[in-house]
Order: C-alpha cells, then structure tokens, then sequence
C-alpha cells in the first residue's frame, strides 16, 4: 500500500514516500501546491500519485533537522478543513448503542475542531486550564476531499488521538462537545487505501520518565458496531461536510482507553500511541492551558 506523507522545510512544502526510519536522512519530493489533492480529485490512484511524487526535486535532510515540521495529511495551505468523528462506535461500547423508537442505532456525529488544530507527533495537546478527566483515544482517521461540486473523494486514512474531556460528558452529555475541543493528534501518514479491517497496537502513558500506565486498543473495521460505510454516508448527508474544497478527517472511534481502567491522564504526561500493525507512532505531551481572558 501506497503511503505518504508531507512537511514544511525551510517555508516550502514537501512530499515524502513511505514511514520514515528513525535516525536515517530523509528524501523530499518539492511536489507543486494542489497538485496532489488534484490528483485525489480526480481519482488517479497510487500509480499517478507515484509518477508525481517521484518526477519532483528533490532533497535530503537529515533526521532531526529542526527546521522539519510534520503536517497532518492534505491540510491545505488556504481553504477550510474540518476534523469530526464518531461516539460509542465500537462493539466493546455496544451497550451504550440505544436504538429509538423502533429504528435502528445511528452513529452519533460531533464536531472536533478545524484541520489547523490538528497536532502531528512532538507537538503538545493544550487542554484548558482544569480538565475534568482527560482520555486518549486511539482511532483510525479517514481523509476526503471535496471536489468543486462538493462531491467527496476518498483519499486514505492516517491514525489520530481523539484527546477530550470526557469528565465533561459523565457529569452531563449536553457537556461533550465542549470535551470535544482538546486538541487531536495525528500522525502525518496517508495510507492510501481502503480502511484497515483490523488496526491493533498499545498505548504508554509516561508520567516524569517513567511508564504510568500501558493498554492495548484495537481500532480497527472489524471491532466496529456500526459499518464503517454507515458512517461515511451518515457524515457526508449534512451538506456543511459537502462544502466545495472543504478536507474533512473524520475519526471513526475508539476502543478502551485508560480511563477505563482507572487511570487519570495529567498535565505533562506524554501519551504515546503505537499503532504496530501498521508501524506508526503518534507521540504527544498533555499540555494544561491557561485561563480565559477576561475581555
């Protein structure tokens, strides 16, 4: 499967191919802006996407150039970006599922911020100043593109942290969406393929240098109670995820997290999400954030 991801160097964008080994230099392809997301416009698949890529200049950095800045998959430049998702998808969370008045369960949509709030790996998350109770959530995150018509192109999935309050939504639900507006973390790999039946991995939560709590998660198609195409249609029939240019990351849901076990995430803490089966790391510190003016 095709993979790719894209990074700001010395103010230009670049596009580089594959999962990048640690410590090993990094080759970057100065592929011309919108020109990728024209090609998932018009459908070109891996090979044009391929040909484009590889026909660009290019340069080679070494790792850990600070001047090498990780992007979220296809967040453009100028033009609107919206990041949503999905509530209690999972089978693990099935008895939670409440079907009404006879019809059957529908996924529950809501809004999680705006393409550029997305934080990529080393990046902190900032929450406000007094969470109520923190939890990561690792999920798998679909990227479209709209089309001029508004008409929405598939164009991979990458994997996210749904970091959120979720204290806010056990002391009333009409609180999640305000839990919803931590920041989200995600990784810069585009896998462009369909989405993955299973996606296992583990989670490590370390608090001063030292490891505070680990947990398995798997996010994976097949440990959702809803279809993920269910979920598709049921975001994409609001005509404001259909808006003309508009790239929408939309996360499909979590397995347990931490706070299911017990366990309450704090300020500094690094969360480290390992998604093994297809080899990304999503690292991130908890990053307490400062009171509201008062203006």
């Amino acid at each position: 499967m095709l993979i790719l991801s894209e990074y700001e160097y010395r103010d230009r964008r670049y596009v580089s191919l594959g999962i990048q080994t640690p410590g090993e230099p990094q080759t970057l392809h100065a592929v011309a802006e919108g020109a990728l997301l024209d090609v998932f416009l018009t459908d070109g698949g891996p090979d044009a996407i391929t040909a484009l890529v590889e026909a660009a200049e290019t340069v080679t950095v070494t790792a850990g150039d600070p001047e090498l800045h990780a992007l979220p998959p296809l967040l453009p430049t100028t033009g609107a970006s919206l990041v949503s998702g999905f509530l209690g998808t999972h089978k693990s969370k099935a008895d939670a599922i409440e079907s009404h008045d006879g019809r059957p369960p529908i996924p529950k949509w809501y809004f999680k911020g705006l393409g550029s709030w997305l934080r990529t790996p080393g990046q902190p998350l900032v929450v406000p100043a007094e969470p109520i109770i923190l939890i990561e959530e690792a999920e798998v995150a679909l990227v479209h593109v709209n089309d001029d018509d508004g008409t929405p192109h598939y164009a991979g999935f990458t994997f996210g942290n749904d970091f959120c309050d979720i204290g806010l939504h056990r002391i009333h639900p009409g609180y999640t969406p305000s839990g919803k507006l931590c920041d989200t973390g995600i990784s810069p790999y585009l896998f462009v393929g369909e989405p993955p039946r299973s996606a296992t991995g583990r989670v490590t939560i370390e608090r001063a240098g030292q490891v505070a709590w680990e947990g398995k998660f798997d996010c994976g198609a097949d440990a959702l109670y809803f279809t993920v195409e269910d979920m598709v249609d049921r975001a994409f029939s609001f005509p404001a995820l259909r808006r003309p240019g508009l790239v929408n990351y939309l996360l499909t849901g979590a397995d347990l997290s931490s706070f299911h076990d017990g366990f309450q995430v704090a300020d500094g803490d690094r969360l480290t999400i390992e998604v093994a089966s297809h080899g990304v790391v999503l690292s991130n510190t908890v990053q307490y954030g400062g009171t509201a003016s008062s203006h």
